[in-house]
């Protein structure tokens, strides 16, 4: 079917157009009309570089995954969602019988169907047909908004699950912008007593100050290791979450963790890192890593309806679908204000 949409058409090329659109329903899908999609790092990234990795733009792709809608119908079989609901959806899909999905890894699935990664499309289009099972009704309380912005807390908690937090814990999370602000929301979710945020930006930074559980380090001003050492009483922190990308972050980045500490991979530095395995040995760190989530996308969302998780003040501007370009443009810009830039569809749309 022929929609329009946001497509990238190559590096640095995005155009409004007319694009066909598989919108087939099969017994456990729903049709979804679009409400809001997150603008994703990722989605600047293929923008501004054709690529990521060896995801390669090679044709047209429709970009955006961060999303929320509304049922206009369900397949024959759904039943526990209906024509008028408001969801927001989980956005890559796994081979349900593979071996990573039978094993609770669907994440790692090698034919896992995501989103805006190369050669699928993604959700910046009036109308999405969605998998079901893949697809959360959203409780009153949660907006539009909101529920675009579950995708990126389900990394940030993620890594707080693989970080296996305890009560009491303290953290640092590297890294201020949509990713990193998430993990430190994570993080107090999961238990951390204080989370020590570092980054460059202050404005990103700014957004925490009334958080008394969080400690803004701004490392142009101050050395996070002191500040950590003067925090812990010269322990350490039990978790480090690297979530820049920085290459220059893992420069002494094991001072920061106390014996016995873990390093959570979150960000992906675009180049290769050396690791002081000496440093690692001597500390007997644990080093996990994140690459999307998997059974998490139902808990994001009821942290943020419950109240415990507030996700508001990090959707920084809103831009309407036909000015869709534009707010990529932004994004691009890498305004030090901005945190989450999010796209609206006009909601007049027949179905």
């Amino acid at each position: 079917m022929e929609m329009k949409a946001l497509v990238l058409e190559k590096a640095h090329e995005l155009a409004l157009r007319d694009i066909d659109v598989p919108l087939h329903m099969g017994p456990r899908d729903v049709k979804i009309r679009m409400h809001t999609v997150g603008v994703c790092g990722s989605d600047v990234h293929y923008y501004q570089h054709g690529g990521i990795g060896p995801y390669i733009v090679d044709a047209p792709m429709i970009l955006g995954h961060e999303a929320s809608g509304v049922v206009v119908e369900v397949g024959a079989e759904v039943t526990h969602l209906r024509p008028g609901d408001r969801v927001c959806m989980e956005p890559g899909i796994p081979q349900m019988d593979s071996r990573a999905t039978l094993e609770g890894i669907y994440n790692l699935d090698p034919a896992v169907r995501f989103w805006a990664t190369p050669p699928i499309h993604g959700c910046l289009t009036p109308f999405v047909v969605h998998p079901a099972a893949f697809t959360f009704r959203m409780p009153d309380n949660v907006s539009f908004g909101e529920g675009a912005i579950v995708e990126p807390l389900a990394i940030g908690l993620q890594a707080a699950k693989k970080a296996a937090l305890k009560p009491g814990d303290v953290a640092v999370v590297i890294g201020a912008g949509t990713i990193g602000a998430m993990t430190a929301l994570a993080a107090l979710a999961g238990g951390a007593a204080r989370v020590i945020l570092a980054d460059l930006v202050p404005e990103k930074l700014a957004l925490f100050a009334g958080n008394p559980a969080v400690t803004t380090v701004n490392v142009r001003d101050a050395n996070l290791a002191d500040t950590v050492k003067a925090l812990t009483d010269g322990w350490g922190a039990n978790v480090v979450f690297e979530a820049s990308g920085s290459a220059r972050a893992f420069d002494k980045i094991f001072d920061l963790l106390c014996p016995g500490g873990c390093l959570v991979l979150v960000g992906m530095p675009g180049s290769k890192v050396p690791l002081d395995i000496v440093a690692i040995q001597a500390k007997e760190v644990r080093i996990e890593s994140v690459f999307r989530y998997a059974n998490i996308f139902p808990r994001a969302l009821a942290l943020i309806a419950s109240g415990q998780v507030d996700v508001k003040p990090f959707i920084s501007r809103t831009f309407a679908f036909d000015d869709g370009i534009r707010a990529f443009e932004e994004a691009a810009a890498g305004r030090a204000t901005d945190v989450k830039i999010q796209i609206e569809f006009p909601q007049a749309l027949p179905a």
